[in-house]
């Protein structure tokens, strides 16, 4: 997963971007979940962005401007969703740690636009055919 984010950082001309990584368990995510968003159950990967994306938003410079944010990867959820999916664990923890820092970079799949290009991103990090 780490070569993967380095290799989507360094696409999206942020190389030096710092992210932080929780991988915890579906209880806990589930919390997380349900505090920060209002959704009352588990699910696979969060995202908690530093950076303000919004339109006329002035870019964060210096180190401070490094700190993209944070992803949180249910590893319970990433093991039923690799069997799915006939992938090994590492591989779909990859592809959720890719679509959450995504997620960091600005990126929204709350489209059908949105989503297609995020795919087409995964796709192009990870090397490999997604479901």
């Amino acid at each position: 997963m780490t070569q993967a984010v380095s290799r989507l950082l360094k696409q999206a001309g942020r190389p030096r971007g710092e992210v932080s990584l929780l991988l915890t368990t579906d209880n806990e995510i589930h919390e997380m979940n349900f505090k920060y968003r209002g959704y009352d159950k588990p699910t696979d990967v969060l995202s908690f962005c530093q950076q303000d994306f919004s339109t006329g938003a002035p870019p964060v410079k210096g180190p401070v401007g490094n700190l993209l944010g944070d992803v949180v990867i249910s590893v319970e959820t990433a093991e039923r969703q690799a069997q799915v999916h006939n992938v090994t664990l590492e591989q779909e923890i990859a592809l959720l740690g890719v679509h959450g820092v995504l997620h960091l970079l600005g990126h929204e799949d709350d489209t059908v636009a949105g989503s297609r290009e995020m795919q087409r991103q995964e796709k192009e990090i990870l090397g490999i055919a997604l479901r």
